[in-house]
């Protein structure tokens, strides 16, 4: 009885050892086919998934629809309009003895910059005073030629000849009169000193002298620049792929940085003609009316508005949730959830200070939460 138990052991026995032998050669057989092992797929909780009791707490409102004008956002700078740059041109060389202005300063027409102690006006008297006596004697000549042609002592051509050294004479000291007129002198009050004026109104938005240095005339660099302001450009860099959307005429809306809370209008003067071959970007000017506060410079922020219309979603303002640098929305899902959606939005409208753009991430008739702040309060506690 025992050698038949010990027998039928080691048949089961011989039998599992088949078995596992089996199950082994298909494993192998799998993975030399390179078939992988069954994936176990571990569910994760959707972190922009909420979960509220009372849903029907919080109001929703549908995204619409709402045409408006392209647009197209770049970046510039504030620079003088060229054609109101006005260069002070010293007529006379010499040394600058005295500065009565300063760069930035604002100069009216007329005003009083610096004053030059010149050689050049030195000359000019010394010329000035020569001619003088040249006239008198060319006078004195001229009448005692006279004289003589009417007591028959000499002829009419010693005459003529006397009359025209008087003429000439006298031409040379309107001419040397006014060389010294010009130069800002009286011929009659001998100085030796030039003064510089402000030949318009601006400000001085450069200067190359200071006191001591010297200044050739009619020659470069200028003394003073000086520009008016009232009316300057904002140069902007645009994309060689955005230039189909601006052109001539077009209006854009213009903010400061220094002043975000303030709008400037202005109009597209010019589209340059070269683009830059690093950055692939064209000049566009635009011509400012400058109310005071725009310095050259500063950094701008231009909309452009387009000829072209477009529709764009609109949701009301306080369904924008505005955290860490982006902006979101409030979406309902179904079982008592909402979801938070992340958005761009844009522009508040003006003519309704309550409804705001939604450039991505919402469609109209989807519906939001009317108050995402108030829902964002709820779920954070």
């Amino acid at each position: 009885m025992n050698r038949k138990r010990r027998t039928i052991g080691v048949l089961l026995l011989g039998t599992a050892s088949l078995l596992a032998l089996e199950g082994c050669g298909k494993v192998q057989a799998d993975e030399a086919k390179g078939d992988p092992p069954p994936a176990k797929i571990v569910p994760f909780a959707d972190p922009a998934l909420f979960s509220v009791d009372h849903p029907e707490q919080f109001p929703l409102a549908a995204a619409a629809e709402h045409p408006t004008t392209s647009e197209l956002v770049v970046t510039g700078t504030v620079s003088p309009d060229v054609s109101r740059n006005v260069p002070v041109v010293s007529l006379a060389s010499g040394r600058v003895s005295a500065i009565h202005t300063r760069l930035g300063d604002t100069v009216q027409k007329g005003q009083l910059l610096m004053t030059i102690r010149s050689d050049d006006v030195s000359s000019g008297y010394s010329n000035y005073r020569m001619a003088v006596a040249d006239e008198i004697l060319a006078r004195t000549q001229y009448e005692r030629a006279k004289d003589l042609y009417e007591h028959g002592a000499i002829a009419l051509n010693d005459l003529q000849v006397a009359q025209d050294t008087e003429d000439k004479a006298k031409i040379a000291v309107e001419t040397m009169g006014e060389h010294l007129r010009l130069l800002g002198n009286d011929p009659d009050k001998p100085a030796y000193l030039v003064d510089i004026f402000a030949p318009t109104s601006g400000v001085l938005t450069d200067q190359q002298v200071t006191t001591g240095s010297l200044v050739q005339a009619y020659n470069t660099p200028y003394p003073f620049t000086i520009s008016d302001l009232s009316s300057i450009w904002v140069v902007c860099d645009v994309y060689e792929n955005d230039l189909a959307n601006v052109r001539i005429g077009d209006t854009a809306d213009i903010t400061l940085n220094a002043y975000p809370d303030r709008r400037f209008r202005g109009r597209v003067s010019n589209i340059g003609s070269i683009l830059d071959p690093n950055i692939r970007t064209a000049k566009v000017r635009m011509e400012v009316q400058n109310p005071g506060n725009m310095r050259l410079g500063m950094f701008v922020r231009a909309t452009f508005h387009g000829q072209t219309s477009e529709m764009h979603t609109i949701v009301p303002a306080s369904a924008i949730l505005h955290m860490h640098d982006r902006d979101f929305v409030y979406v309902p899902a179904p079982g008592s959830r909402f979801r938070r959606v992340e958005v761009v939005s844009g522009d508040l409208l003006p003519d309704n200070l309550n409804v705001q753009e939604v450039k991505s991430g919402v469609e109209p008739g989807q519906q939001v939460v009317t108050n995402a702040l108030v829902l964002d309060h709820v779920l954070a506690q």
